[in-house]
């Protein structure tokens, strides 16, 4: 078994090659162990549309069941109707076969055990109780439960659109359709379809709405349709991405701008968190609007781990995901987050275009994605906070943040895919080139000598 799948807040690995149906039986004997030595005896298990999903989910179960704890198969739905049922089902805690927005090729496990996400130590756990073959031993039982209903009534109780607006939806062929549809649909929107059928080869783009390439097929409808907005989903359900009624990418901490303004009307002074990719501006927006900003490290189970430390009203990253603890249950859901969102669309005076008029604009870059195998991407992480913090100023709480007056530029390790990952941002766009070249050429030198 290749170790390095056991990764900081996930399992993920490309099928048949780290990962297949005996991998997925010592996965699932791995996590019934955990669990049922942290008091578990039932646990809900679903999956994402991927091709390699119908050929997991039976190993797991089994290899749960093995252990003793019991199984509720909740067969394909998004991973935070996992994370429904595992919050609220009866159940104590649940395990979720996707591969996020990885290319088909991939597959994995996003885990919970009672209301914590497993993360960090909790996954190098697993690995070791494989290792060590230190398996519980017992026979559990497997039940089926089909949850989207009771989810989606549940959230049409918690959400309210004041008007009827044209929204072009964009599910990447993921499973975020299943849900995403009918809500949107319930808050009275006119919902216009792209790929919202489930087809794990993913034939149109990736799905993954942070990459503005996978988002052209989405800003071309809302052009041509005269939407209000749309909405682009990832593979599993979790991350949202968004356009205005002018095509234009409505970037993850921009949107969390929104959504924080939102949340601070309603709870003066709460806490909102962001992380390390998200701009400067994010955090100004948040004092001035009374909040209390605090800037995390990325990955979805750390910033959960985070939120209930701090009692934290919302948080989001770059990537899309939203966590709503403010009239929500604290995890991560792209259905839920788009009701939100045409709640503030809904609600507002002025177009999508021009809800956020009063941020200064600045010049940024998307997240940058550079090639890095998993065995030095975290040595050349290290060697860049050693040699930054010599010269400037630098947030180190994931990566390095390089703080300067007018910007500031990142680069950390990417804990799903063997990549570094770079962000930028500066008041003009010639200081942005600046700061980029400072930061990454030595990055790039360093991997090359790292591969020689």
């Amino acid at each position: 078994m290749n170790p390095l799948i056991f990764r900081e807040y996930d399992i993920r690995g490309i099928i048949d090659i780290d990962l297949d149906e005996e991998t997925a039986v010592l996965i699932g004997k791995a996590y019934g162990t955990f669990a049922k030595r942290r008091g578990a005896k039932k646990v809900a298990l679903g999956r994402d549309g991927r091709l390699s999903g119908p050929r997991l989910e039976p190993a797991v179960s089994d290899g749960i069941c093995s252990t003793g704890v019991s199984v509720v198969r909740l067969g394909m739905v998004p991973t935070p109707v996992l994370y429904y049922v595992a919050t609220t089902g009866g159940v104590d805690g649940g395990l979720q076969i996707t591969g996020s927005h990885n290319p088909p090729n991939y597959n994995g496990f996003k885990g919970m055990v009672g209301e914590d996400t497993l993360h960090g130590p909790h996954i190098q756990e697993l690995l070791r109780i494989i290792q060590e073959n230190d398996f519980e031993i017992g026979t559990g039982e497997v039940e089926y439960l089909e949850p989207i209903p009771r989810y989606l009534e549940d959230l049409g109780g918690r959400l309210n659109a004041k008007k009827k607006i044209r929204v072009v939806l964009d599910a990447g062929n993921g499973v975020g359709g299943m849900t995403a549809v009918p809500l949107l649909k319930h808050l009275g929107c006119e919902v216009i379809e792209l790929f919202t059928d489930v087809d794990g080869n993913f034939p149109h783009h990736d799905a993954d709405p942070t990459v503005p390439k996978n988002m052209i097929d989405l800003q071309k409808a809302v052009l041509a349709n005269h939407a209000d907005c749309g909405i682009g989903l990832d593979g599993d359900g979790d991350r949202i991405g968004v356009v205005d009624e002018k095509g234009e990418m409505i970037y993850g901490d921009r949107l969390l701008i929104l959504f924080a303004r939102q949340v601070l009307a309603e709870n003066p002074g709460a806490p909102i968190l962001g992380e390390v990719k998200c701009s400067h501006l994010l955090y100004k927006d948040i004092e001035l609007h009374g909040g209390k900003a605090i800037m995390w490290k990325t990955g979805h189970s750390l910033i959960k781990a985070k939120m209930k430390e701090a009692h934290v009203k919302l948080a989001g990253e770059m990537s899309g995901h939203m966590f709503f603890a403010d009239r929500y249950y604290g995890f991560d859901d792209a259905t839920y987050a788009s009701g939100r969102f045409i709640e503030i669309v809904t609600s507002a005076t002025k177009p999508v275009s021009e809800l956020l008029s009063d941020v200064p604009h600045t010049f940024s870059t998307p997240e940058i994605r550079i090639d890095c195998a998993d065995e030095i991407k975290f040595d050349i992480i290290i060697k860049a906070q050693t040699a930054f913090k010599k010269e400037y100023n630098v947030i180190d709480i994931d990566g390095a943040r390089v703080v300067f007056s007018d910007g500031w530029g990142l680069v950390r390790a990417s804990n799903t895919q063997p990549v570094l990952v770079m962000r930028f941002e500066a008041e003009t766009e010639q200081r942005l080139a600046e700061i980029r070249n400072l930061i990454e050429q030595p990055i790039l030198r360093w991997i090359k000598e790292a591969n020689a």
